[in-house]
């Protein structure tokens, strides 16, 4: 059993760094890195992971990312992955963990950064594509109850219209105040 963990949203000017713990119980084709698939193939194999997979999912909303800072936001959100996922595994034997740092684990397997792990790690990939969609979903969600941003097109990152939108609408409650906004 090989936990993969990764997040979405880290560089998002707004909605929360979401992260995924998953450990696949067989192969699934055509999982790689989310960033180099399609929302409509992002969504077939999300549902593949999560129906042939475990999977644990732990978000950090705005207001902690803002109290605590982005990295340590993110740490807790894979921690809180891991440890849902841990809850429905009986063994772990490794946890992979896309980047350079790794989060505390309650866990005595071995636990190893991987850089670019979503492009060489199945495990990190499948949790990329899960903390991609779940993410995604959210901020469709965040579009319906704050119009006017633009959410559901740049999913919070801080392209030319988000920072308009900013500009004209002011900050959302979901806006991570401690980044620069402007």
């Amino acid at each position: 059993m090989i936990v993969g963990i990764d997040e979405a949203g880290c560089g998002a000017l707004a909605g929360p760094v979401v992260a995924a713990a998953v450990v696949l119980n067989a192969p699934v084709p055509g999982v790689a890195d989310s960033k180099t698939l399609t929302p409509k193939q992002r969504a077939s194999l999300y549902a593949t992971i999560v129906q042939n997979g475990t999977v644990g999912v732990g978000w950090m909303h705005a207001p902690i990312v803002d109290r605590v800072n982005i990295l340590q936001a993110t740490l807790m959100a894979m921690r809180q992955a891991f440890d849902r996922l841990a809850r429905c595994v009986d063994t772990i034997q490794q946890v992979v963990v896309d980047g350079n740092r790794v989060p505390y684990l309650s866990t005595n397997a071995p636990v190893y950064a991987v850089i670019r792990g979503d492009q060489t790690e199945a495990s990190i990939a499948a949790a990329s594509i899960v903390a991609k969609v779940v993410r995604d979903r959210y901020m469709q969600y965040l579009d319906a109850r704050f119009p006017g941003y633009g959410f559901v097109q740049h999913k919070g990152y801080p392209t030319q219209r988000h920072r308009r939108a900013i500009g004209a609408c002011g900050l959302a409650p979901v806006h991570r105040q401690s980044f620069q906004l402007q």
